[in-house]
């Protein structure tokens, strides 16, 4: 009778993988930070990211990505289910999309996730600590990639606003993403891209918002345009990001905020490079946090495989009506 049961247990087992055959990668990613501030050294554990992909069959795929973090407020780990993707290649390099996406307004937010082993540069720009865009929007995108000579690209997304949480909108009105972009050789990317959405008053909070106190309506629209170039040896990344937020009470307020990063590969695994960040915005600006910002990062990156990366860092940042900051930081960030 043991016999029969393993028999029909491994018959099941190897039946069901036949008929609901797919594969499925599950991965992990994790930073530890140090940083020198003020005098003080401390130690940071970054976010712990599990990253899951899945070819349900050759035409329907699935993207998974939760973040672990600390909140300081709280003063405890929350959990952020940070993308969940449902993707349908309906024809060619044509796909259509639905779920939680990272919204694809720029190369950072478009090709990096949480995983902080592939970021260039220890932290994120400037521009995402002041939640100048949005990072995420839940809804549904067509998606084309690698078209034509140029290898065009295209995304064009319509989803809940800003304000608004993963299960409903938070009014009538909709985001909208409009973004192109062109691959003209090897390891080079050049896009643009549009964004519009009316942000309504007492939005639901959230941690990737400016502000959730809003009095008024704010109608947004973003415009922001992209270059980078990983090669070989030389390594640029250039985004500028241009918002005109409108008021009832201020008009059209607008703000501009870029950053330049440039690396170079030095014996193969070693990489120097730099960062400089701007943002400027108009003294009445209502959603944004209106101080003006000129930040320098300078570091070297130590690639011990494309899974193990040391990065150590001098962040200099000048902030208008605040003290200048000056921060050494040292990275360790792996996958697995």
């Amino acid at each position: 009778m043991k016999l029969f049961n393993y028999l029909f247990f491994t018959a099941i087992i190897t039946l069901s993988g036949s008929l609901f055959a797919q594969e499925t990668q599950i991965r992990g990613f994790v930073h530890v930070n140090s940083f020198l501030r003020d005098d003080k050294v401390s130690f940071e554990l970054g976010e712990y990211d599990l990253f899951i992909t899945s070819e349900i069959n050759d035409r329907i795929s699935f993207l998974g990505e939760t973040v672990f973090r600390y909140d300081r407020g709280k003063k405890d780990f929350e959990v952020s289910v940070e993308r969940v993707i449902f993707r349908y290649n309906y024809y060619g390099n044509h796909s259509f999309l639905i779920g939680k996406h990272h919204t694809p307004l720029n190369y950072w937010n478009d090709s990096y996730h949480h995983g902080r082993v592939f970021f260039p540069t220890i932290d994120r720009p400037y521009l995402f600590r002041r939640n100048i865009i949005p990072l995420h929007t839940t809804g549904a995108s067509l998606q084309g990639m690698n078209l034509g000579k140029l290898r065009f690209g295209y995304d064009l997304m319509v989803g809940n606003g800003i304000g608004s949480g993963d299960l409903e909108d938070n009014d009538t009105y909709k985001s909208l993403t409009a973004a192109i972009h062109i691959r003209p050789m090897d390891r080079m990317r050049i896009g643009a891209t549009f964004y519009n959405d009316r942000i309504s008053p007492l939005a639901e909070e959230d941690h990737h918002s400016p502000q959730t106190d809003l009095e008024e309506e704010i109608r947004q629209q973003l415009y922001t345009a992209s270059f980078a170039y990983f090669g070989k040896k030389l390594e640029v990344l250039t985004e500028a990001t241009y918002a005109v937020n409108k008021a009832e009470s201020t008009g059209s307020l607008n703000s501009m905020t870029s950053y330049f990063y440039a690396g170079y590969r030095f014996k193969d695994k070693i990489v120097p490079y730099f960062r400089v960040d701007c943002l400027d915005f108009e003294d009445e600006e209502l959603y944004y946090n209106n101080s003006d910002v000129t930040s320098l990062v300078t570091g070297v990156r130590y690639e011990i495989n494309y899974l193990a990366v040391v990065k150590l860092e001098y962040q200099h940042e000048s902030i208008s009506l605040s003290d200048n900051i000056n921060t050494v930081k040292l990275q360790i960030a792996i996958g697995f």
